[in-house]
């Protein structure tokens, strides 16, 4: 993962702090920003998990309890990222399995003598675009803080991110990148869930990209403006245009949105009021 060097002075400068309860994150303009890493899942929660799922497979590595967490402190709406409901995506969309070549299959047998039948989405795509929840604060409830059912509505839009405005060289205040699930295809490809790329090597490339923006001009009742984007194609089709047909030539995800075709595209806003 990237390193980026945080100046403190031009977190100080933006009207940022970190938080001070030991949480990785910050809390600027009315956000609170933050991350968790945390390890893959042990095998009691791994069962309760494919239980709560319904199925047997998942990725070879799931870190349950790692997630992203953007929460609008004074109406406590909140955007979060997590495995769980990344892999509820998963079984809702139901891909057909992405054809691997037959010498290949062997790889995927937990036994010599085991038949493969691949009658999954095994590269565990998603078209998870993010979670919404409301926090309401504990103040207000008692001592107790609840998780209410959603009522937070992304609505359809035209408007598309300002490429310009986030290509400006204003000082990083904070990154991070975490992993949600891994896994390596039975050294088929890789498919990696930071909300950023998915590959199995010779047969298909497929990246799906989501992005949220948010100004601080409004810092009471904000939108977040949410893109997404998917690109696909096989690894013959980009061979047929002069690109490269090695995996290894496509590691970088700049790359890969470049040379692949659109096959989706979708921008949603999210009007956050404090009065919910």
């Amino acid at each position: 993962m990237e390193v980026v060097e945080v100046d403190e002075k031009e977190l100080k400068a933006a009207g940022a702090t970190r938080f001070s309860d030991g949480r990785h994150g910050i809390r600027i303009h009315g956000w609170d920003i933050e991350t968790r890493k945390r390890s893959i899942l042990n095998s009691s929660t791994r069962e309760l998990w494919e239980k709560k799922l319904e199925t047997c497979h998942l990725p070879e590595m799931v870190f349950g309890e790692s997630c992203l967490t953007l929460k609008h402190v004074k109406s406590g709406a909140t955007v979060h990222f997590n495995a769980f409901d990344a892999l509820i995506g998963w079984k809702k969309e139901a891909l057909p399995p992405v054809e691997v070549p037959a010498a290949a299959k062997w790889k995927f047998r937990c036994n010599p003598s085991e038949q493969v039948i691949l009658d999954y989405d095994y590269t565990f795509t998603t078209l998870y675009c993010g979670s919404e929840t409301i926090a309401k604060d504990a103040d207000k409830q008692g001592g107790e803080v609840s998780k209410e059912a959603c009522n937070l509505h992304w609505e359809d839009c035209k408007e598309k991110l300002d490429v310009v405005a986030l290509a400006s060289k204003e000082p990083i205040l904070f990154y991070d990148e975490v992993v949600l699930y891994e896994d390596e295809l039975a050294d088929n490809g890789v498919s990696l869930l930071t909300v950023k790329v998915l590959r199995v090597d010779g047969v298909l490339m497929r990246l799906r990209d989501t992005r949220m923006h948010c100004t601080f001009e409004n810092n009471v009742n904000p939108i977040i403006l949410r893109e997404s984007c998917w690109r696909e194609a096989t690894f013959t089709a980009l061979a047929a245009k002069g690109y490269p047909s090695e995996a290894g030539a496509y590691n970088d995800p700049s790359i890969i949105s470049q040379r692949l075709p659109v096959v989706m595209n979708k921008s949603q806003k999210l009007k956050v009021s404090s009065d919910v």
